[in-house]
């Protein structure tokens, strides 16, 4: 089954492709129109995105790679472990239905995209913007509004033009399932406008910070992953409802009240991802590996599923008793001890 993400879509074919879009160190220069029909995935609004803001088409095929690594770093210890990311857009169930899983990585790449556009406005990479404005909060007696902010305003704008258009067409799914993803992108973009902090420089003789030059600046994505991660945890269960002339999701156990704007929500339970089942999209957790000593989604109990685990011992080789030598190197001995593992059975 597909799934309409663009991040997803873009991330296929950024991995994929011989001589990829930005992969083997092989980037395409986005110069021309014929390279947007290198993405045969994408929907026919994306492809008009795609023709007219060619520059920006770098930073969204970045933004599928960070998708990836912040996705399978995020949940290295969990059960989930977004492993089937791998194969977008063709995915398995857990990513292709409305499940807790697929709305924390359409969040997500959402998030990440907006991300992505935003630095590179900053960092100068992109013609069509640059710095943000100086914010409109005053500024305190001991700093000044200066540097070069991320552009937030113009990483939205442009972030949810590309990762909302397949969500308008009905071959995205159903009208529920669209309804879900078009929530939770919004929840994902919120993240970023969240993570904004103040970054300040120090000007002076001798760093007396005489002088204060402080700028509006975004987490990195793996912090924004993270606080998303801990959206999907409590993640809403919904289903839809007809509301006067507009259909619309509200939480399944509690239909008092309207869907929070800055929670996950999803439409189907997942299974428990412990056994292999092509049906559900659960790869199982057979030969991962679990941490003995841990009590959280990483021990050995709750990574195994009760099943047990093994025991192995392996040598590993490492840099110790390093020297600094001045100027300016470092030398090391080489160091061999006995590491001990635990693979689930």
């Amino acid at each position: 089954m597909q799934m309409n993400s663009l991040l997803i879509q873009f991330q296929k074919k950024s991995f994929k492709r011989e001589g990829g879009l930005a992969s083997r160190g092989i980037p395409v220069s986005w110069n021309h129109t014929q390279h947007c029909k290198l993405l045969h995935t994408l929907a026919p609004d994306q492809q008009q995105l795609c023709r007219r803001n060619l520059e920006l088409m770098g930073s969204v095929v970045q933004a599928a790679e960070l998708t990836k690594a912040a996705c399978q770093s995020t949940f290295k210890d969990m059960r989930w472990n977004c492993s089937s990311i791998q194969s977008a857009p063709n995915f398995s169930p857990d990513l292709a239905k409305g499940t807790r899983e697929s709305a924390f990585v359409f969040s997500l790449s959402a998030a990440v995209l907006s991300h992505s556009i935003a630095r590179s406005c900053a960092s100068g990479a992109l013609p069509s913007c640059s710095c943000a404005p100086a914010p409109a909060e005053q500024a305190s007696s001991d700093f000044r509004w200066g540097g070069c902010g991320d552009n937030v305003h113009y990483g939205m704008q442009m972030g949810s033009a590309f990762s909302d258009a397949t969500l308008n067409s009905r071959r995205s799914g159903s009208p529920s399932i669209r309804l879900m993803h078009l929530h939770n992108n919004a929840v994902g973009r919120q993240a970023v406008l969240d993570s904004l902090e103040t970054r300040c420089k120090c000007h002076g003789v001798s760093g007396s910070c005489s002088v204060k030059t402080c700028w509006k600046s975004l987490l990195d994505v793996g912090q924004i992953s993270a606080q998303l991660k801990a959206r999907y945890l409590s993640a809403t269960k919904v289903v839809p409802r007809q509301m006067g002339s507009r259909r619309q999701l509200v939480p399944r156990e509690m239909e008092v009240r309207p869907v929070l704007e800055n929670e996950l929500v999803y439409l189907i339970s997942s299974p428990d991802y412990c056994s292999y089942n092509t049906k559900h999209g659960s790869y199982g957790t057979t030969d991962r590996q679990c941490n003995k000593t841990a009590t959280g989604s990483s021990s050995c109990g709750l990574m195994c599923c009760g099943r047990g685990y093994n025991t192995y011992t392996e040598q590993v080789e490492e840099r110790c008793n390093c020297r600094y030598h001045w100027c300016c190197y470092v030398t090391c001995k080489k160091c061999q001890h006995t590491v001990e593992r635990h693979v689930c059975k």
